[in-house]
């Protein structure tokens, strides 16, 4: 009974603390037509603090959302164009010599921002990949003997090209996997491309409004943890991922040879964040299934290796993670 009272505590308190999202979508919604899924899952990640890997062709708004983003949120935000002779150092900044003061100085990179847009990061080598990755995972950078912790929020939103693959370096796994959302985005609608005609011919482009700042993404984050998630829920996330990793156990034996290694623990914990910060965004204080099941292919379609087998069969991690749903028992 006691629970229940909280509940309903719980669901009035996040109601009033999440009045923001519809004002940020509104703002969004400005200057991105269409392309709702893409708006949702920036603010899934922004409010579930993890960085998210956009996929899709040029010019369907990538760095245009994130931008615009920034702008509402009153953030910092710096563009990173990857290309193959970028160095560690043009991302991370490095230790200049000072002639006056006869010592090294640090002169910090791009990376010291609120938002960072790695744009085409399949296009750096090996070498400025992991060090993104230490700032992604520990969310601090390492010059010479300091170690610089980076502004908070911090965020890395990176956009990949499918299409043109050449001169580009497949992202390691660990790195893929830092990623908390991976979200493909597909071409506007018929109506909606009309209405990106008319905007980008207009006197002038529509702006968003700065109406947060980024103290009050921290304090949302904060709230998002509070969201209630129930154990028979936490049981139903370990089975989906669980599902990747033994489908034999799951009735779905035609997989076992289709999946060459399932998803990582990380992936339990992103889907659970995740789907607590869709449920803040739903502006429920408790999670329900569909909230998982609404942000389970962003966060897993990249956290599956497929086989040779499903390759030669055609198989999507898409198709998987779909039959997975299908057939995990929902509770």
């Amino acid at each position: 009974m006691n629970q229940t009272v909280d509940i309903k505590e719980l669901n009035e308190r996040i109601q009033k603390e999440s009045s923001f999202v519809d004002l940020l979508t509104l703002e969004m919604n400005k200057v991105i037509v269409g392309q709702k899924h893409l708006v949702e899952s920036l603010l899934t990640g922004l409010l579930a603090d993890g960085h998210i890997l956009l996929e899709g062709v040029p010019g369907l708004a990538k760095t245009l959302a994130i931008n615009t983003l920034a702008t509402i949120v009153d953030a910092q935000f710096s563009r990173i164009q990857f290309t193959p002779d970028l160095l560690p150092a043009d991302l991370l900044g490095t230790m200049i010599y000072s002639q006056k003061n006869e010592s090294f100085v640090v002169k910090k990179g791009p990376i010291f921002t609120n938002f960072v847009l790695a744009d085409e990061i399949n296009r750096a080598p090996a070498k400025v990949q992991s060090a993104l990755l230490e700032a992604m995972q520990e969310r601090q950078v390492t010059l010479g003997d300091q170690t610089y912790k980076l502004p908070e929020p911090f965020l890395v939103l990176a956009t990949q090209n499918p299409i043109e693959q050449e001169g580009t370096y497949p992202l390691p796994e660990a790195q893929v996997d830092r990623f908390m959302l991976k979200v493909v985005i597909s071409y506007p609608e018929k109506n909606e491309e009309q209405q990106i005609i008319r905007h980008n011919l207009a006197q002038s482009f529509p702006q968003a409004s700065k109406i947060l700042k980024p103290d009050d993404i921290v304090r949302a984050r904060k709230v998002v943890k509070d969201v209630y998630m129930d154990e028979k829920i936490e049981k139903y996330i370990v089975d989906i991922v669980f599902a990747t990793r033994f489908p034999e156990n799951y009735k779905l034996e035609r997989f076992k040879e289709m999946i060459s290694y399932g998803a990582s623990p990380r992936a339990s914990i992103s889907l659970a964040a995740a789907a607590k910060a869709y449920a803040f965004i739903k502006r429920r204080g408790y999670v329900i299934p569909e909230d998982v099941r609404a942000v389970c292919h962003d966060v897993m379609r990249h956290r599956i290796g497929l086989s040779y087998e499903a390759e030669a069969n055609n198989l999507s991690t898409e198709e998987i993670i779909s039959e997975i749903l299908n057939t995990v028992e929902v509770p």
